[in-house]
């Protein structure tokens, strides 16, 4: 039973700290093992990176026809709010500490603390920060027809479009592209691409590459390109390319801000966790791309499952004798009134 100086300080069960897609079906999961949960989001809104590339369609979560992006997100907020967890916007945490009863303060920028029994690191790639496109006034075209994301495909129709980089967005946006716009190009500074193989192939299939080159100049009338200069990486060849839009996909610069601060093992690519999702740390849980371990997948539904693990992890943290997993949906008893309601539509 919670004592009054508990209730006072409104201590959670569980605080996810990131909205991303690990973090919002961690907040419906834990809401299945009768959790007391909060999400803590540094933005105003739930999505985390998949924010980034709305228009993208999403094919390879399980049992979900190709989907757009923002379409994903709606679904995954939905899903997470079946439960009613508490949800706090505009707060990037900026200090962890752990009173003496083992209850975990979580300070945000603000100054608002957080208190809560586990944490859940959901991170993802954290407050990211594109990598612009480092020529002299390239500035000057991102409010016309120089994107560093795509938020509305149809623009694209019937044109000319160069996109620059070698990962898995710019041949996704691409491959995307096939049969909208009049003509795709593709511009990497590498001979290799990094994205995945069949769609680098598919892209290969109808676009125009060039490689290794890279954008050297941009030569625009009055707000928008009209035409790039490309310069071969080894020999400084130049190739100048008209087009009507200029794509830039480099990746982003990642920001983690204090968590990676708290003394937790970590690794070149995230923190490290073992098979359960539990940190160096008793009571700190990971899930999602801000994790990693041997064995880690980083697709949408690899952190689905890092998720389901770490709320478990979580649940037997706080109650050693409590069940492996949460009981399947068509026999938890958390969904009997919620069935009869669907039922009675």
């Amino acid at each position: 039973m919670n004592t009054g100086a508990e209730q006072q300080l409104d201590i959670y069960d569980i605080t996810i700290v990131g909205g991303g897609p690990a973090g919002m079906y961690a907040a419906f999961y834990s809401g299945m093992r009768a959790m007391r949960t909060k999400i803590i989001e540094a933005k105003e809104e739930l999505g985390g990176f998949m924010r980034t590339y709305p228009e993208k369609l999403v094919w390879d979560v399980g049992g979900v026809d190709p989907i757009r992006c923002e379409k994903l997100i709606d679904s995954l907020e939905r899903q997470a709010r079946t439960f009613d967890p508490t949800i706090v916007f505009g707060q990037e945490i900026a200090q962890m500490e752990r009173r003496d009863d083992q209850v975990f303060v979580l300070t945000s920028k603000t100054g608002k603390r957080h208190y809560t029994r586990t944490i859940l690191l959901c991170a993802g790639r954290g407050m990211t920060q594109v990598q612009k496109l480092d020529i002299e006034g390239a500035n000057r075209y991102e409010l016309t027809n120089l994107h560093y994301t795509i938020t509305d495909l149809s623009r694209f129709k019937g044109k000319r479009v160069l996109i620059s980089g070698g990962g898995d967005s710019a041949i996704d946006w691409a491959n995307e592209m096939e049969g909208l716009a009049r003509e795709v190009i593709v511009v990497h500074r590498r001979q290799e691409f990094t994205a995945h193989e069949l769609p680098v192939a598919q892209m290969k299939a109808f676009a125009q590459v060039w490689t290794p080159y890279s954008i050297s100049r941009l030569y625009g009338t009055g707000d928008k390109i009209g035409r790039v200069e490309l310069a071969h990486v080894d020999n400084g060849e130049i190739m100048p390319i008209e087009v009507d839009e200029v794509v830039v996909s480099h990746g982003y610069d990642r920001d983690f801000g204090n968590l990676v601060h708290w003394g937790l093992e970590r690794e070149d690519y995230g923190i490290s966790v073992d098979p359960r999702m539990c940190t160096s740390q008793p009571g700190i849980f990971g899930a999602g791309d801000f994790i990693t371990y041997g064995s880690k997948v980083r697709l949408i539904a690899g952190a689905f499952n890092d998720a389901v693990l770490a709320v478990n992890s979580a649940k037997i943290y706080l109650e050693p004798t409590a069940s492996d997993m949460a009981g399947v949906s068509s026999h938890n008893a958390r969904f009997f009134e919620k069935n009869k309601a669907i039922s009675n539509l």
